[in-house]
Formats: C-alpha cells, sequence, structure tokens
C-alpha cells in the first residue's frame, strides 16, 4: 500500500499564537512593520475624537499597502484577498481583513501623507543598505554623515535619492488607483452559482459524469 503523507484541508489551523511567528524571520514583513512604527503619521486623516465607527490604525493600514504594493500587489480587491489568503499580509493586517472600498478611501484620503511615509519607510530601507524593497530599487549608496568637507555632495546624492524615490512612489500609487479604476473581476473568484462547497461538489460530479461517460477522458465523480 502507498504511503502517504496525511493531509486533512478540515483541520484547525496550527499557526503559532505569537503572529510574528508566522512568517520567517528574514521575511521582508517584519521590515516594513518595524519601519512603519518609526515614521511620522500625524497628517494622516483620523477621528482623533474616538466617535462612531471602529477605524483601522493607518500604522497598520501603512503597513499594509507598502507591503502589497513593493509586492506588485495593487488592486485593492487582491489586497483584501491576501489579508485572508496570504500569511504575510495576514500578519501584517494583525488577522484583521479591511474591505476595498476601505483601502482605496485611505489610499485616496491620504494620498500625500502616504507619499511621504512610504519615502521614509524607503529612506530607513536604503539607510540599512537594502538595495531593493520588493521590487522597488533602492540606491545602497551609503551617504557619509560626517564627512562635512563633502557636504554637498551628500546633499546632491541625497536630494537625487528622495526625487528618485518620489518618482517611483507616485508610479506605484499610479498602478494601483488604475487596478482600482479598472475595477476587473478577480480572477481568483468563483462565479456566485458554484461559489458554495456542496454546488461546486455536485456540478463538477455532473461535469465529470459528462465528460467520462466514454471512459476516454480518465475522470469520474468520486475522486480515487
Amino acid at each position: 500500500m502507498a504511503n502517504f503523507i496525511s493531509y486533512d484541508r478540515g483541520q484547525a489551523p496550527l499557526l503559532p499564537q505569537d503572529q510574528r511567528e508566522w512568517v520567517p524571520e528574514d521575511d521582508l514583513a517584519h521590515f516594513i512593520v518595524e519601519a512603519v512604527e518609526r515614521v511620522y503619521i500625524g497628517a494622516f486623516k483620523v477621528n482623533w475624537r474616538g466617535t462612531g465607527k471602529a477605524q483601522y490604525h493607518p500604522r497598520m493600514m501603512l503597513a499594509l499597502l507598502i507591503y502589497c504594493y513593493a509586492n506588485g500587489i495593487f488592486s485593492s480587491r487582491r489586497i483584501e484577498r491576501a489579508s485572508h489568503r496570504d500569511v504575510a499580509v495576514r500578519f501584517i493586517a494583525a488577522d484583521t481583513h479591511p474591505d476595498h472600498d476601505t483601502i482605496a478611501a485611505f489610499r485616496r484620503d491620504n494620498a500625500e501623507a502616504f507619499a511621504a511615509a512610504f519615502a521614509q519607510v524607503l529612506l530607513l530601507a536604503q539607510e540599512l543598505g537594502l538595495l531593493k524593497l520588493g521590487m522597488v530599487s533602492i540606491d545602497g549608496t551609503k551617504i557619509d554623515a560626517n564627512a562635512s568637507r563633502i557636504r554637498s555632495v551628500r546633499y546632491d546624492r541625497a536630494t537625487a535619492l528622495r526625487a528618485q524615490l518620489d518618482r517611483d512612489i507616485a508610479a506605484l500609487m499610479a498602478q494601483a488607483e488604475a487596478a482600482d479604476a479598472e475595477d476587473a473581476d478577480d480572477p481568483q473568484v468563483l462565479p456566485r452559482e458554484i461559489a458554495r462547497r456542496q454546488a461546486l461538489r455536485d456540478k463538477l460530479d455532473a461535469a465529470c459524469a459528462r465528460l467520462g461517460a466514454d471512459g476516454s477522458y480518465g475522470i469520474s465523480p468520486v475522486s480515487a
């Protein structure tokens, strides 16, 4: 008899209680979370009075968007879905699941503050010697803060780096806006008529019966 590794999709999840252990120590998510804790968020639109519906914390939303944009996930719908299925995104969002309208509104309502905070995260990455943050390239040339005799050179380099980062961030935000404006159907979402598990099973069995009626396709309603 074949010896298979057991798999049970109905088993309760075995993720550690400490969400920081959900992703490896060297995962980019950890840097982004820690870096976002160190940037200025006073310019973000927040209801500081605490009245009305509870809000998602701007640091969490900022980290969520930076991580996703840096990894090529621009559609707010896909970010929402990633908060359920991508373990690093789940960690960043602390296992909460902002909906796509909330994600898009956060970016649009805080465009200037978001771009500034994103740039600060990239500058921190550059200072640590990172050459890339996900898909975003960063100039890894260190600027010697102690060499006062080349202060003008340092200033020119810093200004050029910041300008390049601002352009890169603007391009990422434009991609996100275009993805949301397109509002295309999510290719990972099943049609409503087969979205329920039992309906999916029944329709798959019926399809197998039709295709396997003459035995030429090697499939059957009940998997072996």
